[in-house]
């Protein structure tokens, strides 16, 4: 079985977010949005990756200071300046992958056409107590931005993140609403199983992380419930033992970096490659592009990066060059 990677840098536009998620150590309530200068010279030292993967916090155009920023920046929006900067990547030969948070029909087309693919986690496609004050966090916005996504046909990663309260059972149906969304739509490239890790100074610091035992029979009840065309990823800094989820039926590792940390869980570092390779045992482990294989071959993604991704991508879709 090929079990697949993404090379990429890791871009955290803003930290300011309108949610206030009881287990989140990314918000910050400092107003910053990082400068073109800045994004730029991550670009400059991207000598082996691919993908530009743009996270930050919803709708931070909720903060006025956040508006007067982007107005003298000559910005009418935040998501006018993420689409510059998806440009930007572009021009420096990185395909961008954007996290935006819920988002319209009509935002999701303006990132469609510079983006290789977009995200959004569902986390659990039920209410929690742990977002209580997180607007963004409504099961039903979230479930309707991913199917939005799916009537514009955007290659889209989504997820569960475990242990924030919910049941084995919440687990179960979260992923039979994924699995009925891509029933529907055929969109979704991979589903993201990520365990919760507490941080510290927040209102969860304390709160018990899901077992391993626990992760490895959501993986199991993934691959059950949906379609085998979706890619189920694990992190692999955040599960070090990573080969019984790949015999499960975990096939993706998600993306790894070489020059930037994980924004959200930064006391975790990536593995280098060949460490990875030392940990998937058997399995063959191939560079993807941050719009998988099948979308490749089909031509689903945006114009702005075709160019790019004919240069990337071998005959199979998968990374040129990508496989070890």
């Amino acid at each position: 079985m090929i079990v697949t990677y993404s090379r990429n840098v890791f871009l955290p536009l803003t930290r300011n977010c309108r949610n206030k998620c009881w287990y989140c150590g990314f918000k910050s309530e400092k107003i910053s949005i990082m400068q073109k200068e800045e994004v730029e010279k991550i670009f400059l030292m991207a000598k082996n990756a691919k993908e530009a993967l743009f996270t930050f916090g919803e709708k931070p155009d909720v903060y006025p200071e956040i508006r007067k920023i982007l107005r003298l920046w000559g910005y009418k929006n935040f998501l006018d300046y993420v689409v510059e900067m998806n440009k930007l990547a572009i021009s420096h030969g990185l395909l961008p992958h954007t996290n935006a948070g819920v988002l319209s029909k009509e935002e999701l087309e303006k990132l469609k056409n510079f983006n290789a693919s977009l995200g959004l986690m569902l986390e659990q496609a039920v209410e929690l107590e742990c977002h209580s004050e997180s607007p963004g966090k409504k099961p039903e916005k979230r479930i309707r931005t991913i199917k939005n996504a799916g009537k514009l046909q955007i290659p889209f990663t989504t997820g569960l993140l475990l242990g924030i309260g919910e049941k084995e059972y919440d687990r179960a149906y979260s992923l039979e609403v994924i699995a009925e969304i891509q029933k529907n739509f055929g969109h979704i490239q991979e589903v993201i199983i990520q365990n919760f890790k507490p941080k510290k100074g927040t209102r969860m610091e304390n709160w018990k992380e899901p077992s391993f035992e626990e992760i490895l029979r959501t993986v199991e009840l993934a691959r059950k419930i949906l379609p085998k065309d979706v890619a189920i990823q694990i992190p692999p800094n955040l599960i070090e033992n990573i080969y019984p989820f790949l015999k499960l039926g975990a096939n993706d590792l998600g993306g790894i970096s070489e020059i930037t940390p994980d924004y959200i869980n930064p006391e975790l570092p990536w593995p280098s490659l060949s460490d990875l390779r030392k940990r998937i045992g058997g399995f063959t482990l191939r560079e993807r592009l941050p719009v998988y294989p099948k979308f490749v071959k089909l031509k689903l993604f945006g114009s702005a990066v075709s160019g790019l991704i004919e240069v990337y991508s071998d005959e199979d879709g998968y990374a040129r060059f990508g496989s070890f």
